[in-house]
């Protein structure tokens, strides 16, 4: 119907069938998650005196590949739902006649839904387990795709801040079942690679849409083809393990068997201490999630803030807009090289020291952007500050949130990782809030008052993180 109009859905009443649908998703959407939740809630602790992990020398083999393969979609699902906006709301704020700040409120209550999925997800993942988590959010969110339908602005923006909060998830649940099941010695550039790949697989995949589709659809297919990718990752969610512990603890001990058959792993005997719930509490553990907040903070403020407001602030230094978009196109190549250099760096020479190297970085790159304004009108001094801060930030993203994950034991792995996740999105929210009160920093501005916090994260990380590198789960959570 909407085609032969333009693909206008705008002014179009809410008819009974279209609240009909509705209400069956809600309720879809409840025993979905009566149906894939366990029959009763795993024990971690005291009662899981065992824990499953493969021998160093295990080689990686086809199953490895597949989970890998399957969980990197399921991260490129997640990270086009923030690439996306950008691509939909000329078009979203066309149809609606709105203006651009009342079209502002749709990435900011998308980006503070994918903040609060990651909390909540993360919750869920250390609760009920690693594929619960990942089958559910998908499955939301290829009910949220709905989205794309609303006639009203109002509705668009609450199902997109469902829909967020349902892709939110898959970044911190990715990371803690990858953890679970790669063999020490594989763990580290894997978790660093999958991450970087899905990152980058994403963004190409919201751009790639935007030219193929959109032009055809309209923009509300870009929410729309949340629909298809979701099922084709529940299609393949069979190549999705459980977390072995989560299985030891429920009594599923065929599929721990199969599990144990395909990855290689065996379980090992926990020494008492590491069961003791208390131990992640101590204050390494607090020093550390700290230090690990106020990073991704920082990340996402340099991210959704002074690079996305940077052609902005070039056009005001004189700068064309072809000049300006060659400049952060050059330095943009560098976006891929970096993934690869931080995940050889990982594993190969210091996981800690890796994470703390990028933040170190793009702390350079915010303190070249407070140069004389002279020395930063040559564009060579400029490409290379902002060289400098997309391979700072893009190394910092690459590694942030595998170190997580190796430095939190089972019990709270889910949650660590969901909340270092979460506040390497919440930046966008205060950013997408800034633009709405019309505060829209500059380079030096912005600079300034990002550069302590992130050499204090770095300086915090430093003094209280661990070397993870080749080291078995089992001996970091031992600590």
């Amino acid at each position: 119907m909407a085609h032969r109009m333009g693909n206008h859905l705008v002014g179009m009443a809410m008819d009974g069938g279209m609240l009909a649908g509705m209400g069956l998703i809600a309720v879809g959407a409840v025993l979905a998650t009566y149906g894939a939740l366990p029959a009763r809630r795993p024990i971690h602790g005291d009662l899981a005196r065992t824990s499953f992990e493969a021998p160093d020398r295990t080689p990686l083999n086809r199953w490895h590949a597949a989970t890998v393969a399957v969980l990197i979609l399921g991260l490129v699902i997640d990270v086009m739902k923030p690439a996306t906006l950008g691509f939909v709301l000329p078009g979203l704020t066309a149809e609606y006649g709105i203006s651009q700040s009342q079209a502002a409120w749709l990435p900011t209550v998308a980006l503070l839904g994918t903040t609060i999925g990651s909390f909540l997800w993360g919750w869920i993942a250390d609760a009920f387990g690693r594929r619960v988590a990942i089958m559910l959010s998908t499955i939301l969110f290829a009910a949220t795709a709905i989205c794309g339908a609303m006639p009203a602005f109002g509705w668009n923006l609450v199902m997109c801040f469902l829909m967020g909060a349902s892709a939110g998830g898959m970044l911190p649940v990715v990371y803690a079942l990858l953890a679970e099941i790669m063999p020490p010695r594989h763990r580290s550039w894997v978790l660093v690679l999958v991450g970087g790949t899905g990152l980058i697989g994403g963004y190409l995949a919201a751009s790639g849409a935007a030219l193929l589709i959109e032009p055809i659809f309209g923009w509300r297919a870009l929410w729309l083809q949340g629909f298809p990718t979701a099922l084709l990752l529940l299609a393949l969610s069979r190549m999705i393990p459980e977390s072995p512990r989560f299985l030891d603890e429920e009594g599923r001990l065929e599929e721990l068997a199969d599990l144990e058959r395909k990855f290689g792993l065996q379980p090992v005997p926990r020494p008492v201490a590491e069961a003791h719930t208390g131990a992640s509490h101590e204050p390494g553990h607090r020093y550390l999630i700290t230090a690990l907040v106020i990073a991704a903070l920082c990340w996402s403020l340099v991210n959704f803030g002074l690079l996305l407001w940077l052609p902005t602030d070039l056009a005001t230094r004189g700068y064309s807009v072809e000049v300006a978009s060659g400049i952060l196109a050059r330095s943009s190549l560098l976006a891929l090289p970096t993934i690869a250099l931080a995940a050889w760096l990982y594993a190969q020479v210091s996981s800690k020291w890796t994470l703390v190297a990028m933040i170190v970085l793009t702390a350079a790159g915010l303190v070249g952007a407070l140069l004389p304004a002279p020395w930063l009108s040559q564009e060579p001094v400029l490409v290379a500050v902002i060289a400098v801060l997309i391979v700072g930030t893009n190394g910092t993203i690459a590694v942030l949130l595998p170190y997580t994950a190796e430095n939190y034991p089972l019990g709270m792995r889910g949650r660590a990782t969901g909340l270092v996740a979460g506040s390497s999105k919440f930046g966008g929210v205060g950013v997408q809030l800034a633009a709405l009160a019309g505060f829209i920093p500059t380079l030096v501005g912005a600079a300034a008052v990002l550069i302590v916090p992130a050499a204090v994260s770095a300086g915090m990380i430093a003094w209280a993180g661990r070397e993870t590198r080749g080291r078995s789960l089992r001996e970091l959570e031992a600590e």
